[in-house]
């Protein structure tokens, strides 16, 4: 038994125009927790973070707080880069749609999974 999932996404050879699309990430956060049978707590946040040094070159950061945990995008246009995090106590995530999904939102060339159970020592019974 574990508690949760975590799956991490690095998008390469995204098209800037669309990493630079705050309606796009906006669309992501509302849409993917629909698609995965989640159920949104929040509206999705989404900012424009500027560059800060040489690495960063700035792009959207966007969360959306889900009952289920969270999911949250990084889009770096300048480097036609992505960075997705979805994190869920639910377990079973279908990896593969999760890729394919931000592969044809961002047009990526290819993309990094890391994927992570968490809570390994979850309690099976509350303590209160």
């Amino acid at each position: 038994m574990y508690f949760g999932e975590h799956l991490m996404l690095d998008g390469y050879g995204g098209v800037p125009e669309r990493l630079n699309d705050r309606a796009l990430v906006l669309f992501c956060l509302n849409e993917l927790p629909v698609r995965l049978d989640m159920k949104k707590l929040s509206e999705p946040e989404v900012y424009w973070a500027k560059g800060n040094d040489g690495k960063d070159p700035g792009g959207w950061s966007g969360f959306v707080v889900i009952q289920e945990s969270h999911i949250s995008i990084h889009t770096f246009p300048g480097r036609k880069f992505v960075s997705v995090d979805v994190y869920t106590c639910k377990n079973g995530m279908d990896r593969v749609f999760i890729e394919d999904f931000f592969r044809e939102q961002f047009l990526l060339t290819d993309a990094e999974i890391q994927f992570v159970k968490r809570g390994t020592r979850y309690p099976e019974k509350n303590s209160l």
